[in-house]
């Protein structure tokens, strides 16, 4: 689960990181009242979307006044940001966030975020701060460091001088940036969370280490132990089709592509949806049902499939281990008696009750086409949508 900059940030400074003063409102009134309270000349107002690249969107502003503040908060509140990671769709700012300008001397790059491949938390850190860090790594990999820990209650003072080592900062500033290592990694086991970036990190004329930008990403299978961080979810931000799955416990997330896929497993849909662009389609969504499904929640996912009008055909794939063959089959024809599918069907059963859950399928009345293995499923569902 994302958050917005606003709320990370003050997750960030419950937890003894600097930030900048700043407000955020969801009406212009209201924010250009409450940023009276702050005590700066200038001030940045700053679009909040659950996406990166902002600024080049013209999402942040610096102004000099609140004058200049109430102009630029109505021309904003409402546009739609189109950035690199909202897709063409772009994305309408519903809150908007102001906080006090900084004067910033250096800029840095720092994420930490759970390293699944080494079991570790890994801290990025780089000081090439306030720029896409993918270009960085692309042009200049020399620039980002890596720094992987064991996980521990605690982050030790040998680990976190290896984490700011390459920002190259005084005896005072580096001081300050292990208190602040020491901070986000208490943060990040304490709440399960599985990123906190913040890009830029800065280090001001006045020799402070604050954090001007921040990102914070949460483990959604663990936000029952958490439900003040679950209060901050902002649907808005989230796809339909997705809060809808969440509703049922499906894992699923909406893709571009033009063919739907009903799988059991995450490996098997992984495998699933990359065999279909070998065939040379895209899969339009991950969906994964999971191993004890009941009718009621196939049902749902099916539903949810045909919701996305980008749809072309269907590929249901499932393996019988945990996951029932015939439960998956009178799922879709539940679901088929309230929607009509005016698209292909493709699917492959194989394992438990696999012959129980074919002879569902073959009375139904459903124009299906049945395929083989999963080879044989991906080529007839590109090969029936053309």
């Amino acid at each position: 689960m994302n958050i917005h900059e606003h709320q990370a940030k003050q997750i960030l400074k419950k937890y003894g990181v600097v930030i900048p003063d700043g407000v955020f409102a969801h009406s212009v009134e209201e924010l250009v009242e409450k940023a009276k309270t702050l005590k700066s000349k200038k001030l940045v107002l700053k679009a909040q979307i659950h996406a990166g690249g902002r600024g080049k969107a013209g999402g942040v502003k610096i102004l000099n006044s609140i004058d200049e503040l109430h102009i630029a908060a109505q021309e904003m509140l409402g546009k739609k940001l189109i950035t690199h990671q909202t897709g063409p769709e772009g994305k309408e700012v519903k809150r908007l966030y102001v906080e006090s300008s900084s004067n910033i001397d250096k800029e840095f790059y720092l994420s930490c975020l759970v390293d699944r491949a080494s079991s570790k938390i890994a801290f990025i850190s780089s000081d090439q701060g306030g720029v896409d860090i993918e270009e960085v790594a692309k042009n200049n990999p020399k620039k980002i460091l890596t720094t992987k820990v064991d996980l521990e209650n605690e982050i030790s003072d040998e680990d976190c001088l290896k984490v700011v080592e390459i920002f190259n900062i005084n005896e005072d500033a580096r001081k300050q940036a292990i208190k602040l290592i020491k901070s986000i990694y208490k943060m990040f086991i304490s709440t399960d969370a599985n990123l906190v970036e913040i890009n830029p990190l800065i280090l001001t004329k006045e020799n402070k280490i604050v954090c001007l930008d921040a990102k914070i990403s949460f483990d959604d299978s663990a936000l029952y132990k958490h439900p003040e961080i679950l209060e901050l979810r902002d649907l808005n931000e989230e796809e339909s089709t997705e809060i809808e799955a969440s509703k049922h416990d499906l894992a699923y997330i909406k893709l571009d592509g033009k063919i739907g896929c009903m799988v059991n497993g995450a490996g098997l849909a992984m495998a699933t949806m990359d065999i279909i662009k070998l065939y040379g389609q895209e899969p339009a969504n991950f969906l994964d049902v999971g191993g004890g499904a009941s009718k009621e929640k196939v049902s749902a996912a099916f539903k949810i499939i045909l919701s996305d009008k980008n749809v072309e055909g269907i590929l249901i794939n499932i393996f019988g281990g945990i996951m029932r063959c015939d439960v998956l089959a009178q799922g879709v024809v539940d679901a088929a008696k309230e929607i009509e599918i005016n698209v292909p069907l493709v699917v492959r059963l194989a394992g438990t009750k696999f012959e129980e859950g074919k002879k569902i399928l073959d009375s139904s009345g459903l124009k299906i086409i049945s395929a083989a293995d999963l080879s044989d499923a991906a080529k007839k569902v590109v090969e029936a949508i053309k």
